[in-house]
């Protein structure tokens, strides 16, 4: 092997690996819950540092639901039973609603009370369809026996 091989090879190694420690180091920050917000039966939890698989959130979500109702009492089911959660990325933070396409949060009493819109992960609940979660395109329905069966 060529100087320059080596030198190739061993700057692809060293990338290679700062990127893999990179992805571990962010993959191991625990999940920030910024705020919640709620409007009836719909729930906005807004999050830093959300798992970036579709298994990490939804394992996230399994391991934290209990979490969420006890802390934050979410979800707050319709009197029909239903009920939705969407988690968003938090991003740069509130913002005034402006000219872009943003979410913006009626119970809070002040202009910089939207965010952009970066939805990471939502949880649906009906009695017909049962517990659904759309995550990264893909929906997912999750059984009473604890089976996850993937939708589309």
């Amino acid at each position: 092997m060529t100087f320059k091989n080596k030198k190739a090879l061993s700057l692809l190694v060293f990338a290679s690996c700062v990127l893999a420690g990179y992805l571990l180091w962010e993959s191991l920050r625990p999940v920030e819950i910024v705020a919640v917000h709620q409007r009836n039966s719909y729930s906005s939890v807004l999050v830093k540092n959300f798992p970036f698989t579709s298994r990490g959130k939804i394992n996230w979500w399994l391991e934290n639901k209990e979490m969420l109702k006890a802390k934050y009492d979410i979800p707050r089911p319709a009197s029909y039973g239903g009920y939705t959660i969407d988690f968003w990325l938090f991003g740069e933070g509130y913002k005034e609603e402006g000219k872009y396409d943003r979410l913006c949060f009626d119970d809070m009493k002040t202009k910089v009370n939207c965010i952009d819109k970066d939805v990471v992960f939502i949880v649906d609940y009906s009695k017909n369809m049962g517990l659904e979660l759309t995550v990264n395109g893909s929906v997912y329905r999750l059984e009473e026996n604890g089976n996850l069966i993937k939708i589309y």
